[in-house]
């Protein structure tokens, strides 16, 4: 991640819907699957925002960061944070995590396996891992290249990786279909008009922030009673 792109986050993940709706997934997920007390690592922290809201709900938190700037922004909030490459042995005992959260993480690894395996070397017997990554490999942009991604990702792909790195996968679905037919509109036409961009997100009014927020809620309440076929995410819920 670049230090601008840094500075972005620590004004969006406040209330961008994007950043709050994937948050709001998250802790749906955590109380269903893999409910506090107990640790809780993120890898890839950006501005600390999400681990507030985990340690509010009763983890012991901790993140891991490979961009000083996102350790040292953590700490400044009161955070543990650590300096730390992912698909590096973690720098925790085995067997101690209740719960792991990467949000968008693992794409831009090199290697996920890796990261997946020292996930799984780290949980608990009954702890477990949310995960989220970019849907689609033919969807794959400059926007991709611009947020730093080896890959997007199919259902079937995240799934062949967990189980080479020794997890269980107990949920998988997509997620946020509600924007996919603007995103390929827009891919679409940036394929016949190409233009460079930049890992800025797309600014949007509040209407239509408070409109998309809504359109998430909706989802997650549909994602509780069947999985959702497509969107511009994949979620897996992932286990020893």
């Amino acid at each position: 991640m670049q230090v601008a792109h840094l500075d972005e986050l620590k004004d969006l993940e406040e209330s961008y819907w994007w950043h709050v709706a994937k948050r709001d997934l998250a802790v749906r997920l955590l109380n269903k699957h893999f409910p506090a007390p107990g640790r809780l690592v993120e890898g890839g922290v950006g501005s600390a925002r999400n681990l507030i809201t985990f340690r509010e709900m009763g983890y012991d938190v901790e993140g891991f960061d490979v961009m000083p700037e996102s350790v040292e922004f953590a700490e400044s909030r009161g955070l543990k944070a650590g300096l730390h490459d992912l698909a590096q042995p973690w720098p925790v005992e085995d067997n101690s995590l209740r719960a792991v959260v990467l949000l968008d993480v693992i794409e831009h690894i090199e290697d996920p396996v890796a990261v997946l395996k020292n996930v799984a070397t780290a949980l608990e017997p009954s702890g477990g891992a949310i995960i989220t990554v970019p849907a689609y490999q033919w969807m794959f942009s400059d926007w991709d290249e611009a947020l730093g991604h080896y890959r997007r990702y199919t259902m079937k792909m995240l799934r062949d990786q967990a189980t080479e790195a020794g997890l269980q996968v107990k949920r998988l679905t997509h997620w946020n279909a509600f924007t996919l037919p603007a995103a390929v509109a827009v891919r679409s036409y940036e394929k016949i008009v190409p233009r460079q961009r930049s890992a800025e997100f797309p600014r949007v009014s509040n209407t239509t922030n408070g409109m998309l927020l809504r359109l998430a809620a909706a989802e997650r309440w549909m994602m509780d009673r069947v999985p959702v076929p497509v969107g511009l995410s994949v979620v897996g819920v992932l286990t020893k």
